[in-house]
């Protein structure tokens, strides 16, 4: 029983004088000692911990620091991450020239994201010489690796002949890469030029197609010429409520030129009931915009009095702003002319109001409706 009693003891004496177990590091104990040993990726992971305030303090003077330390070792994800710190002065001093020498670097790798910035740079002229030569052979690089958003600047760059002889060609080619990507702008620039033939032959159901997958991920451009589509009938049975449907989205981001087309739509009771007051709603928004058209059309309604409390003060001053706004020579004779015609009718006093008016008004920029 004696002994029995003694076995507790001794087991309690033995682990009394085992040794504590040694602390384990934590992960970004474990990291900073591997990236103080040198090893690139470590530095690189430790500089993204801290530029994006993982486990430790958001600190971007140490980002840097182990940024720079991995980029010298010749890491691409490092040369690209401190060109994005330099160009953006996040933990050292803004400079767009040390920005690009590290672009350069990561692109000589092959890193598509520097390489597609790279050729904004030389084509822009910002932190090296402008030199579209030099954007193009980066921008040709980043597109050959699949890179969309240099697929789609490629499509300009021909498109306008943009440091390149214009080549309507080379410009779908590239538009054509990015879009079957998914690029909305790239889709709706495709689909213009299948709309009008340029650099592909004009095909109105593949100018649809392009439009209508551009549409639906909110592309206001292709939304306008979508409903422009089927409110003419070009490629599609012409068809009012589906062009109102499309116009509508895109007013609802704020186009002006589809605000004008809803409220021509509202106007002559196409593809919905006619109603001059949302009529004149449409119009004011892009009249508001400096869309000419629609300044001339809100002008009207105030001479008449359609939609709106016939006000000929307010009908001179968006009818005076029109033929100022107009781009060509024969809608501004015309616009003039209504303004003129309809000043004979007013007092000295009212001219005079609606020129203040006129004078004082200033474009308001992508206007939306207030009640959606």
């Amino acid at each position: 029983m004696k002994w029995k009693a003694l076995v507790p003891c001794v087991a309690v004496l033995a682990l009394a004088l085992a040794p504590a177990a040694a602390a384990q590091p934590t992960e970004i104990e474990q990291l900073r000692l591997t990236a103080e040993q040198g090893d690139a990726q470590a530095q690189f992971d430790l500089g993204m911990m801290y530029h994006i305030g993982k486990g430790v303090p958001q600190d971007n003077q140490e980002a840097a620091k182990w940024f720079r330390l991995a980029a010298d070792q010749g890491y691409a994800n490092a040369q690209f991450q401190i060109g994005i710190m330099h160009y953006n002065g996040e933990g050292v001093p803004q400079d767009y020239m040390e920005a690009a020498k590290w672009y350069r670097l990561a692109a000589e790798q092959g890193y598509v994201k520097a390489q597609s910035i790279l050729g904004v740079m030389y084509a822009t002229g910002e932190g090296v010489s402008q030199d579209y030569k030099e954007a193009l052979k980066w921008y040709r690089l980043a597109a050959e690796q699949g890179d969309i958003n240099t697929q789609r600047l490629l499509g300009a760059m021909y498109g306008e002949g943009r440091g390149v002889p214009q080549d309507d060609r080379e410009a779908a080619k590239f538009y054509r890469m990015a879009a079957q990507q998914g690029h909305a702008e790239a889709q709706y620039y495709l689909g213009v030029r299948y709309e009008n033939g340029g650099g592909v032959p004009q095909d109105y159901q593949e100018a649809l197609k392009w439009y209508r997958l551009s549409a639906e991920q909110g592309n206001a451009e292709s939304q306008l010429n979508l409903g422009s589509m089927y409110h003419k009938g070009k490629g599609v049975p012409q068809d009012y409520q589906e062009a109102v449907k499309w116009y509508r989205l895109a007013a609802d981001q704020g186009h002006a030129s589809a605000q004008f087309n809803i409220g021509l739509m509202y106007l002559n009771g196409q593809g919905t009931p006619q109603n001059y007051q949302e009529a004149a709603k449409w119009y004011r928004l892009a009249a508001q915009q400096g869309l000419a058209y629609a300044q001339f059309n809100l002008g009207l309604m105030y001479r008449m009095g359609e939609g709106v409390p016939q006000d000929y003060t307010q009908a001179h001053k968006w009818l005076n702003l029109a033929g100022s706004q107009a781009t060509g020579k024969e809608d501004a004779e015309r616009f003039r002319s209504a303004r003129d015609t309809l000043a004979e009718k007013m007092t000295a006093e009212q001219i005079a109001e609606a020129q203040r008016l006129a004078r004082e008004w200033q474009p308001q920029t992508g206007r939306r409706p207030e009640n959606r």
